[in-house]
């Protein structure tokens, strides 16, 4: 269908992988590198994703200094810890305020600082250093990164207000302005920085995503935003694709099956890039070798040449009818549903729902997603007897929380400052708060029934609006409100008496380690998750497909990690080879 990754075939010295959670970009930059190498160029492999397994994948520890990989003569690697590097830029931003200002305003930008923005921030800071040291650009041909910037980052950056005083105007509570407060000095740098990014004979923007419609639809959003700001130099990388199925297996097929039916509907967008494949492989993506036969298109390997086997063993856990079980006898009135794109959040929240209905509870399911496809999933029903469904439309909600904060927070500010205030109103911190609102607001409404609300808001949003509304009590000069229904949720998700919450995730490295971070985000603010849920487990199918067969196998690490060291309760749910339509159907996934 497409053409297979030919990684020499990017004759620009800068590479950027960028794509949604889970896509396989680290895989994919570390496979390039060891191509790139191979071909006697001098690499440079750089990581700053903080979900990033490159140790794990080259089986070597690494540090923020590079480090030659072992049996590869040019390539070389390094891995900055983006949460250090977060950590030093707060502090060295909030430092020079301790003692100047009341504890409960420090503590406020602490948590304004705390966010994933400001590790991006960070870690572009560390992106601008590379693409201007002349000893890098000296010492190497090429030089990788796993994870490129997004363009709202960077967008953000051009914006002359970002490089003003913030700590003294900022009171709107939501977002990402807080983050840019410690820039100080770097404009010149940041913008070279951008510049060379732009620059098409420097660098290459390679969007990698899975065949499937949730990562080919970031790899879209992702494409447009750069292509926006003047990163035109683009390619798409189509990640874990089957390349053959068994008829005699069901999952084979329907896997291989489902995977052409999201790439005939790829955006239109995305058509006009020049898209190569990888295969999905039977085998983990650790190790010089295995990443040489990944390149080399070959989606097996021998089992019994690396010294291992095809392990039998199933790992029993409970199905999603014990999850069902366990809120339903201890009562609980609010259920959240957690985790990153793609893991089929909506899919687990739909079948809570059912499955207290039909234990007699009256059942309220919300979600984020368009009103049509969860009426689409019940069959068009809006209330099917205990169970009633709603839909909160994003789009209308952040558009009214940015209303909001515009008619308040931006009253007192000249246009610059407003054009800023809107491109900081264009963050993922504004929809999570927005959100949030709408769902506090369904639940105080519901006090008579389980409300099951699919996708909630992080650790990080929940501690800075408590401490937004602590700093607007402090300085008493609010531009903005934080609702009652707001006020009473956060108690109450605090209550595991009232509230549960479930992560689901997948058996894979980047999805379980997100959602470890997550959890610890929880944590933070006092919310300890009830069950986690490891969703379309493939282990779990029984599937006698050689390829899905060794990555099944492959799965049972991540299944152990998950039960023995991250959750109190576990449930393991296979791979579904079709989607569930119905209020019928979806009770099959209850107990599968």
């Amino acid at each position: 269908m497409y053409q297979s990754f030919i990684p020499e075939s990017v004759e620009t010295p800068f590479l950027f992988f960028t794509g949604k959670g889970g896509v396989g970009k680290t895989s994919v930059a570390c496979a390039t590198a060891v191509s790139l190498a191979d071909q006697d160029k001098q690499v440079l492999l750089v990581s700053t994703d903080p979900a990033s397994n490159l140790q794990d994948v080259f089986e070597i520890e690494l540090t923020n200094d590079p480090v030659s990989i072992p049996s590869i003569d040019n390539l070389f690697a390094l891995n900055i810890d983006p949460e250090e590097s977060a950590r030093v830029y707060r502090e060295k931003t909030i430092g020079p305020y301790r003692g100047k200002l009341p504890d409960s305003v420090v503590a406020t930008m602490e948590e304004q600082l705390s966010g994933a923005c400001t590790v991006e921030i960070a870690a572009f800071d560390e992106f601008s250093h590379l693409l201007s040291d002349e000893n890098i650009l000296n010492s190497y041909d090429y030089v990788v990164f796993d994870t490129a910037p997004t363009g709202h980052t960077l967008r953000l950056l051009e914006l002359p207000t970002a490089w003003n005083g913030f700590l003294e105007e900022s009171t709107h509570g939501a977002s990402c302005l807080g983050p840019l407060s410690g820039l100080g000095g770097k404009k010149r740098a940041y913008a070279q920085a951008v510049q060379s990014l732009s620059d098409q004979t420097k660098t290459s923007l390679i969007l990698v995503s899975r065949p499937d419609n949730a990562s080919l639809m970031e790899a879209n959003r992702a494409s447009s935003e750069l292509r926006d700001i003047g990163i035109q130099n683009q390619m798409l990388i189509v990640n874990g694709l089957l390349q053959t199925y068994r008829q005699d297996d069901e999952v084979s097929t329907a896997f291989y099956m489902r995977q052409r039916k999201a790439l005939k509907l790829i955006p239109n967008k995305l058509k006009e890039i020049q898209t190569f494949s990888l295969p999905y492989v039977s085998y983990s993506l650790t190790g010089i070798k295995n990443l040489r036969q990944w390149v080399n298109d070959n989606s097996i390997i021998d089992s019994t040449s690396d010294g291992s086997s095809f392990d039998t063993e199933q790992i029993k856990l409970p199905n999603l009818s014990s999850v069902i079980d366990d809120f339903s006898s201890k009562g609980t009135r609010v259920i959240f549903t957690m985790g990153k794109g793609g893991v089929g959040k909506t899919s687990i929240a739909s079948a809570i729902a059912v499955g207290l209905s039909e234990k007699g509870h009256k059942v309220h399911l919300t979600t984020t997603d368009p009103a049509a496809h969860l009426t689409y999933m019940f069959d068009n029903n809006g209330i099917m007897g205990n169970l009633s469904i709603s839909s909160i439309d994003p789009t209308e909600e952040v558009e009214k929380y940015k209303q909001e904060v515009l008619s308040t927070a931006g009253k007192e500010q000249d246009e610059e400052g407003i054009a800023y205030l809107k491109e900081d109103l264009e963050s993922p911190c504004t929809e999570e708060i927005a959100m949030f609102q709408a769902f506090a607001e369904v639940v105080e409404k519901s006090n008579d029934e389980i409300v099951v609300i699919d996708t909630a808001p992080t650790g990080h949003t929940l501690l800075l609006l408590d401490s937004t509304e602590a700093y607007h009590k402090e300085m008493s000069r609010s531009t903005g409100e934080v609702s009652t229904s707001v006020k009473n949720l956060l108690p109450r998700l605090r209550n595991p008496k009232e509230t549960g919450v479930v992560i689901v995730t997948l058996a894979e490295a980047t999805p379980v380690l997100e959602a470890s971070r997550l959890q610890h985000d929880l944590n933070r603010a006092q919310i300890i998750p009830t069950w986690w849920v490891i969703n379309q487990s493939l282990h779990a199918t029984g599937t006698l497909d050689p390829v899905l067969k060794g990555r099944a196998v492959s799965e049972k690490q991540w299944i152990r990690k998950v039960n023995e060291e991250l959750s109190q309760q576990c449930a393991l749910i296979p791979w579904i080879h079709e989607e569930k339509i119905g209020y019928d159907n979806i009770k099959e996934m209850i107990n599968a």
